[in-house]
């Protein structure tokens, strides 16, 4: 899993399971998209959660939910309290998560050229970890999924003012452990906490 799903999709996860089923020892490790298909076929992965795009087709999947993306800033930024026009959106300082940190382009940056517009990216990081910290001490703003946006008191979400495509996150698994009673039931465990 990313941190991205460590946090929407893993901790409900765990809350549930460690009710259900208490004893039982889970390992998470970040998605590593070469050694994906290897790991799963040497048995050192039991479940990937992934975008269909990023799932490799030999695989089996299971859509978990359609995610949406939202501004965020500190509640008491200037901008905190007003609709954010293109205008401002753009001209306001951003934060970009990039999970490669090469870049200084993602999903915002192409439907804004779509429509002919630029922001400017300040800080470009390779995990969400960071973006609470540095959103509460700085004018900057951030697009972020949806649900990592609900859980942060002194940070405010806002509409972004241009539309931008969201994402289908998915569980995918091995041949090797499609018909095991034990994994379909924590499959649909997983399915159960992330609705």
């Amino acid at each position: 899993a990313t941190d991205y799903a460590l946090k929407a999709v893993v901790v409900p996860f765990i809350a549930a399971l460690k009710v259900c089923a208490p004893g039982i020892r889970v390992r998470v490790i970040p998605v590593e998209p070469d050694r994906l298909t290897a790991q799963f076929e040497q048995g050192k992965i039991d479940l990937a959660l992934l975008t269909p795009d990023t799932t490799p087709g030999d695989l089996h999947s299971r859509t978990l939910y359609e995610e949406r993306y939202v501004c965020m800033l500190r509640a008491n930024h200037p901008d905190a309290q007003s609709i954010l026009t293109l205008e401002r959106f753009c001209a306001l300082e951003h934060i970009l998560v990039s999970y490669e940190g090469e870049s200084f382009w993602g999903v915002t940056d192409e439907a804004l050229a779509k429509i002919g517009r630029k922001r400017r990216i300040g800080l470009s990081v390779s995990s969400f970890l960071v973006l609470p910290e540095v959103l509460a001490i700085s004018e900057m703003i951030a697009v972020v999924p949806s649900r990592l946006a609900s859980a942060h008191a002194n940070l405010c979400v806002q509409t972004p003012p241009v539309a931008i495509n969201g994402f289908t996150k998915s569980m995918a698994w091995h041949e090797r452990t499609h018909r095991d009673a034990a994994q379909q039931w924590l499959r649909e465990l997983l399915y159960e906490t992330s609705q």
